[in-house]
C-alpha cells in the first residue's frame, strides 16, 4: 500500500512540474524566441543608386578604391617577371654496394637523376644570375628556362654564408632588373614575390614587409651573415631565388626562406637584402669568391641580460648598440683597445642596435678596410679605428685559385675538406671510374689529399685498385671503389 502512495506521488510531481514548465514555455519563452527570429541577422540597406549620396556603402566603395588604386602592383610585376627565370638543378644520385668494391670495374655505381627547381634573378645584360646557394649547391648540372628556351649554366661561384650564388648562361640583351636599396625598405611597405613556386612560372604575390634584420638561424655556414628581410607575402619551395620588388619594381631582396612546420607557406617569409646581394654579387663575379672582412671579435644583442653579466648598468631607458663578447688576441679590434663588455653604438657613421644590424654593415667592407667604431665604456663615448682583416688574418683580398689539368681531363680547386673536382670531361678517368661532378675528394686509399696537385700526380702514375673517399655534392659520404689498368 505504501509502495502504491509513493508512485502516485511521484507522478503527481512529474505531472505538476511539466505542467508548469509548458505554461512557462508558452506564456515566455516562446514569445521571446518569437521577437528574437524576427530581428534581421545581417542589416540589409536598399537604395537608389541614381543618387549619390543615399548608399551608405558609398564612402566604403570609394575609400576602397582608392586604396586599390594605391596598391596596384600591375606594373611592378611587369617590370619584375620579365627578370626572373626558373632554375633546374640536376644531379645524378649514385650508390655503390660491396659488389663494386669487390668486383668493380670502375662507374659501376647505380643511381637515378634527380633535378631540383628553384628561381633566379637576370642582374646583366650579358647573362648574370643572382639565386640561393642552395637552389644550385647540390646541382652536377644547371639549367636556366627563360622565354621558353632551356640554357645550360655555368656556376660563378656561391657564398653559403648569405645564401647567394651567381650563375651565367650564354645570353645577350637580357632585361636585367632594377636595383633598388633594401636600406631604404620601411616596415609596412609594400611588396610582391616573384618566383616559380611548385613549378609555376612567374607566379607574382603581394604582402608587407613584416620586420627587417631577422636572425633565424638556418644557415650552417661558419661565419653566417642574417639580416633578413621578413615578408607576409607568399613564398613556397621554387620560390628560392627569387625576387622580392617594391612598388616600383625594383629589387629589394632575394628571396629565400619560409618559417613553416608543413614546409609550405605559412605568413613567414624570409629574403636577402639586396645590399647584401649586391656586394656578393661583385665580390664573385670579380673574384670567385666572396670577400669577408673581420674586425677580430664577436658581438651579441646589448640587452638586460648581457649587461646583467658584464655588471653594466641595467637601469638604462635604451639599450643602444652591441655588446662586444669576444676577442681575438691578435685582431685589430683587441690592438686597437677595445675589451669585452665594450658597446659598439657606430660602424663609421651608421647606428648599429643589433647583432644583425652590425653584422650586415660589416659585411659590405673588404679585407684592408679601414673603419672606426664609436662605443661606450664606462658611461663615456668614445672612437677607435682599425683595419678589417680576412679569414686567414691579412688584408689582402682572397682569390678563387682553380687548377685545369688538360691531362685529367678536369679542374680542381682545393677546399676547407680536400679537393673539389668539377668540370669533369668524359674522356677523364675520373669519368670512368665513376667520380660524379662537384666531388670533394677527401682521401684516396686512406691518404688525406689538400691540394690538386696531389691528384694529378696520384692519377698520373697510379695502377691498380683503389678506393676513393669524399663527400658528393649533396653532402653524402661516399667511398667509390676502382680499377685503373
Amino acid at each position: 500500500m505504501l509502495m502504491k502512495n509513493t508512485i502516485k506521488i511521484i507522478v503527481l510531481a512529474f505531472l505538476a512540474g511539466f505542467g508548469g514548465s509548458y505554461t512557462f514555455y508558452r506564456l515566455v519563452v516562446k514569445p521571446e524566441i518569437a521577437d528574437s527570429q524576427n530581428e534581421t541577422q545581417f542589416t540589409t540597406v536598399h537604395y537608389d543608386s541614381t543618387v549619390p549620396n543615399a548608399s551608405p556603402n558609398n564612402a566604403v566603395t570609394q575609400g576602397t578604391s582608392s586604396t586599390l588604386a594605391a596598391v596596384d602592383f600591375s606594373d611592378a610585376a611587369a617590370k619584375a617577371t620579365q627578370s626572373v627565370v626558373y632554375i633546374n638543378s640536376i644531379s645524378q644520385g649514385v650508390s655503390y654496394s660491396y659488389w663494386d668494391w669487390f668486383f668493380g670495374e670502375g662507374g659501376g655505381g647505380s643511381g637515378r637523376t634527380q633535378v631540383s627547381s628553384g628561381s633566379g634573378v637576370i642582374f646583366t645584360t650579358d647573362g648574370y644570375i643572382v639565386t640561393n646557394n642552395h637552389v644550385v649547391e647540390t646541382a652536377e648540372r644547371i639549367e636556366v628556362n627563360y622565354n621558353k628556351q632551356v640554357y645550360p649554366a655555368e656556376l660563378v661561384g656561391t657564398d653559403p654564408s648569405t645564401d647567394l650564388a651567381v650563375i651565367k648562361i650564354k645570353a645577350t640583351n637580357l632585361p636585367a632588373i632594377t636595383l633598388g636599396s633594401s636600406k631604404n625598405v620601411q616596415v609596412g611597405e609594400w611588396v610582391i614575390a616573384v618566383g616559380n613556386p611548385y613549378s609555376l612560372s612567374s607566379t607574382v604575390t603581394a604582402g608587407i614587409v613584416s620586420a627587417k634584420g631577422r636572425r633565424i638561424g638556418i644557415l650552417e655556414d661558419k661565419f653566417p651573415i642574417e639580416s633578413f628581410i621578413q615578408t607576409d607575402a607568399a613564398i613556397n619551395p621554387g620560390n628560392s631565388g627569387g625576387a622580392l620588388v617594391n612598388k616600383a619594381g625594383e629589387l629589394v631582396g632575394i628571396n629565400s626562406a619560409i618559417l613553416s612546420r608543413t614546409g609550405s607557406y605559412t605568413g613567414y617569409a624570409f629574403a636577402i637584402p639586396t645590399d647584401i646581394a649586391k656586394k656578393v654579387f661583385n665580390d664573385l663575379v670579380k673574384y670567385g669568391l666572396s670577400q669577408k672582412a673581420f674586425f677580430g671579435g664577436s658581438v651579441v644583442e646589448y640587452d638586460y641580460e648581457h649587461a646583467k653579466k658584464y655588471d653594466l648598468p641595467t637601469d638604462v631607458k635604451n639599450y643602444n648598440g652591441v655588446l662586444l663578447e669576444q676577442l681575438d688576441r691578435d685582431g685589430p679590434a683587441f690592438q686597437a683597445g677595445l675589451k669585452l663588455g665594450d658597446v659598439i653604438t657606430k660602424i663609421n657613421d651608421v647606428s648599429v642596435n643589433t647583432q644583425s644590424e652590425f653584422e650586415e654593415e660589416l659585411s659590405y667592407h673588404n679585407p684592408g678596410d679601414k673603419i672606426t667604431f664609436t662605443y661606450s665604456r664606462d658611461g663615456k663615448a668614445n672612437t677607435v679605428s682599425l683595419t678589417l682583416i680576412n679569414q686567414n688574418g691579412t688584408t689582402e683580398i682572397i682569390k678563387r685559385k682553380i687548377l685545369t689539368d688538360s691531362n685529367l681531363g678536369a679542374q680542381m680547386e682545393g677546399t676547407r675538406y680536400g679537393v673539389k673536382v668539377f668540370k669533369i670531361k668524359d674522356s677523364s678517368v675520373l669519368k670512368q671510374i665513376g667520380l660524379p661532378e662537384n666531388f670533394t675528394i677527401v682521401a684516396i686509399n686512406r691518404q688525406r689529399v689538400k691540394d690538386p696537385e696531389e691528384i694529378s700526380e696520384f692519377f698520373a702514375k697510379f695502377k691498380g685498385r683503389g678506393y676513393i673517399y669524399g663527400v658528393n655534392s649533396s653532402k653524402q659520404q661516399v667511398e667509390i671503389p676502382f680499377v685503373i689498368r
